[in-house]
């Protein structure tokens, strides 16, 4: 049987700085094609761990490999092969649509950045933004921008730091629609949020973070054949409150 790499897979990750651990050692593997959903209260250490893994803090300790490559020793392969979506997402508000992504396409070495930007846009169904300025758009436009953004290059791992923040009803069931299209296009998806309904809908698979530690990991199936949405709230509650804060 041929051995299928991960398309995410730590080994005692950890983050620290002086005394304050931030991440404990995080063993985590995440299946190529999954939508996978890190959920945790604020302050558990999703975003930490998130920036770890996108090359953007380096760890104080285990190894992480990305898309095949190492964080450490191949962090351009790494970034090569990913797409990150902020919380907050960070554009040229002078610029329009189309200006930010074809720079950014260049940026990111895409062949023909022209035809990338308008399948982009086609395919998030946002192309009648493409030539207003950016600094006009509400967060949940925004938010559409940065992830055109995010997957021009079609990474094959997409990492979306708390989505929905800030969205209204229609952008989250927009958001839910798009990670569903995304998913179907085989894209592994590694999803920090705090909102467990987010998670149940869009997700294959969850871990629960707790103050720094994973406390939970499971298949979505498995957690729907064993728990029903209230059981599965109290469950999150329970573990969270069960692990000592040992981290801010």
């Amino acid at each position: 049987m041929t051995n299928i790499i991960p398309a995410v897979s730590t080994t005692g990750l950890s983050k620290s700085y002086g005394d304050t651990v931030v991440l404990h050692p995080l063993t985590l593997d995440v299946p190529k094609g999954e939508v996978f959903g890190f959920l945790g209260h604020n302050g558990a250490g999703k975003t930490t761990t998130i920036r770890l893994l996108t090359t953007l803090l380096a760890p104080s300790s285990g190894t992480t490999r990305v898309a095949g490559h190492d964080v450490v020793s191949d962090p351009l392969k790494v970034r090569a092969a990913i797409g990150y979506l902020p919380e907050n997402v960070r554009l040229y508000d002078r610029f329009t649509t189309r200006e930010n992504l074809t720079f950014f396409a260049r940026l990111s070495g895409v062949a023909n950045p022209v035809d990338a930007v308008r399948e982009t846009l086609d395919f998030l169904d946002i192309a009648p933004l493409a030539d207003r300025r950016v600094g006009t758009f509400s967060k949940g436009m925004r938010q559409r921008v940065g992830l055109a953004q995010a997957i021009l290059h079609a990474p094959q791992v997409l990492f979306l730091d708390e989505p929905t923040s800030g969205l209204d009803p229609m952008g989250v069931r927009q958001l839910r629609e798009i990670i569903e299209k995304l998913h179907a296009r085989g894209m592994t998806i590694f999803m920090n949020t705090h909102l467990l309904s987010e998670v149940a809908r869009s997700c294959t698979s969850i871990g629960v973070l707790a103050h720094g530690k994973l406390v939970f990991h499971d298949s979505m199936q498995a957690v729907a054949d064993k728990y029903d949405e209230r059981s599965l709230e109290d469950l999150y509650v329970g573990v969270a409150a069960r692990t000592p804060e040992v981290a801010a």
